[in-house]
């Protein structure tokens, strides 16, 4: 499946003909999207031995860091192997939830974009195609969920308070919806493609998913970025400002809630607040590779003129510049 794995990133520049590679490229990925497509449960064998979720194995140690910088932490590193196991495989699952809300979110702004769309547009075909595939990952992403045991809450009332709004944004403010969707896989898609090529061991079920996501996140990421570098440069001077401040906002806030200790972990194992700022906010490391995870969406943010010296005040004061 690894050899599935497609870099679709540098097939559309913004020089040449932007418009005909634009549907040139929608209508591969389309097509991608028939040929190489995964279902939650023809391509998991969910009953097999080696897929089962138990907490026996020490299958979910953070060791190394591995998955969460908590693990690097000295507090981390005293408590007993089955407690280890136990946070390791809550984080592990709160993302999973995580993720299949941030994909409804998604899948409920590509279908808002898509009827927008005129008759015998290509984004159209390509739009639902993603819609099915991201159905498809919650699918998965809710069954580990289930098979865990655990009772997992996923984000609060009022992260999800603002999703109507983002989900509008689809029909009415594209340019600005699709900036969205890149804060909030293109981290996800850089640890999980880090995590494949490293040298950890990895669940075999954890691994499956992760192997299935980036294959089909790759398409996804590819026509969010092209979309935006066609789009982006029509805007007027208003809705290029608003696009200029909010992006460094969405991506701070995304990028904090996916790589950072959910508040349920922290609740669940009375986690103390100085082992979070070692982790996290004082954690040198972990700061580099947060903005290394957002390096492909500043570039492109870069690449179509959006920082300002405004903006880039925001960036630093989210640390992710």
């Amino acid at each position: 499946m690894t050899d599935t794995i497609s870099n679709l990133d540098e097939e559309v520049s913004v020089d040449g003909n932007l418009l005909q590679k634009y549907h040139a490229l929608i209508q591969r990925l389309s097509k991608q999207s028939i040929d190489k497509h995964f279902g939650a449960y023809e391509d998991i064998d969910w009953e097999s031995d080696d897929m089962q979720i138990t907490l026996e194995n020490g299958d979910w140690i953070l060791e190394n860091g591995y998955l969460d910088p908590i693990g690097d932490t000295s507090w981390y590193k005293d408590l007993d192997n089955s407690a280890k196991d136990r946070l390791g495989l809550y984080s592990v699952a709160i993302r999973m939830k995580y993720g299949l809300q941030f994909e409804s979110i998604l899948k409920r702004g590509l279908l808002e974009y898509a009827a927008k769309l005129p008759n015998n547009s290509p984004e159209f075909r390509y739009a639902y195609h993603e819609v099915i595939e991201e159905a498809q990952h919650s699918l998965m992403f809710q069954e580990f969920v289930n098979r865990t045991g655990l009772e997992i809450k996923g984000l609060s009332r009022l992260d999800l308070f603002g999703t109507s709004l983002i989900i509008k944004l689809g029909g009415y403010f594209p340019s600005l919806f699709f900036f969205f969707v890149l804060g909030g896989e293109d981290p996800i898609d850089y640890l999980q493609r880090k995590a494949l090529k490293s040298d950890n061991q990895i669940h075999p079920l954890l691994k499956t998913i992760m192997k299935i996501h980036v294959t089909e996140e790759a398409r996804h990421l590819s026509f969010a970025r092209h979309y935006l570098k066609l789009n982006v440069p029509k805007l007027n001077f208003i809705s290029t400002t608003v696009v200029s401040v909010a992006v460094p906002i969405i991506l701070g806030s995304m990028a904090k809630m996916m790589l950072q200790a959910p508040k349920q972990v922290i609740e669940e194992f009375n986690i103390p607040k100085e082992v979070i700022r070692e982790a996290y906010r004082e954690n040198k490391n972990h700061s580099e590779e947060t903005k290394v995870a957002l390096t492909k969406v500043r570039k492109l943010y870069e690449e179509l003129n959006l920082m300002t010296p405004v903006s880039k005040q925001i960036w630093k004061l989210f640390n992710i510049l």
